[in-house]
């Protein structure tokens, strides 16, 4: 199987680093600023050291001062390699790179000593011969990061990429809400297992207390309607871009019913396309 390597090029301002990180979410390992003329050697290193099921972008522009010199040669031998070479150009209007950059305020790495605009002018002049080499031309001028995102896994096929990582989590109030959750679910209104003295010494990973837990019917109808909540939102999550989400659900200890709902959650999601994980913050304390 022949590795697919990216080669991310074209006018400075025009969205390139916005597509490498859009391509690193998509699985890819990025490098940004590589030197055009050691990318054959970095390659043949990739080959040996990355899995064969990763693909490779490398973001090449004006920075690498002398890259368009010998670039042709360049491309022959990664040609010659067992990689599939595609190269991405990235353009805008001269009206949107000049507001980008009155935005940022960052200097065009062209126009030193001149104005922006002359930077870009030569730089569209430095870049025309690449540009005819391009496998895409993207035109950023009208494009958000959404949009962008869009035309990117279009491009790659439409189904690149990791699927969204979901973090299940449970905890104890009394330790405190775990600071990376994004979305937080209380279950102490639920009977608690700690006053049933057989239940006490228990946890949420034993299927006795788990049974009781989950056979309340207030806990069934949580359930259900956390189903329904996480069927609708997950699908705009995607759309959204997000790579990952933590989903914590607490109870008192973080021993006992939290433990019980994120074990029962993770054996049935109502999301087969995501990648779960399960973290019990809290359970061996107390």
């Amino acid at each position: 199987m022949s590795r697919r390597l990216l080669i991310i090029t074209g006018l400075s301002g025009s969205g390139k680093s916005t597509a490498a990180r859009i391509l690193e979410d998509q699985g890819f390992f990025v490098v940004d600023n590589l030197p055009f003329v050691m990318l054959p050697d970095f390659i043949q290193r990739a080959q040996e050291g990355l899995r064969e099921t990763t693909d490779v972008a490398v973001v090449i522009d004006v920075r690498n001062r002398g890259f368009l010199a010998d670039y042709r040669v360049t491309l022959d031998q990664l040609k010659s390699s067992d990689c599939e070479v595609e190269i991405l150009f990235f353009e805008a209007s001269d009206d949107a790179l000049l507001r980008r950059y009155s935005e940022t305020r960052r200097s065009h790495p062209l126009a030193a000593d001149e104005t922006v605009q002359a930077g870009i002018e030569r730089e569209r002049q430095l870049l025309h011969s690449l540009r005819d080499e391009a496998t895409r031309i993207v035109d950023s001028s009208n494009l958000n990061t959404r949009l962008m995102r869009d035309l990117l896994l279009k491009y790659l096929g439409g189904n690149m990429g990791s699927p969204l990582i979901v973090n299940l989590e449970s905890f104890g109030y009394r330790y405190g809400v775990p600071p990376a959750a994004d979305l937080v679910f209380d279950v102490r209104f639920l009977p608690n297992p700690h006053y049933i003295e057989e239940l006490r010494p228990l946890t949420g990973m034993d299927q006795t207390l788990r049974d009781y837990v989950l056979s309340q019917d207030a806990c069934r109808d949580f359930r259900r309607h956390l189903d329904q909540m996480l069927a609708f939102l997950l699908p705009h999550y995607r759309e959204e871009g997000k790579s990952y989400l933590t989903i914590a659900i607490g109870c008192t200890g973080g021993r006992h019913r939290s433990v019980s709902i994120v074990e029962a959650l993770h054996a049935s999601f109502p999301d087969p396309q995501v990648n779960l994980r399960i973290n019990h913050r809290d359970v061996a304390k107390g």
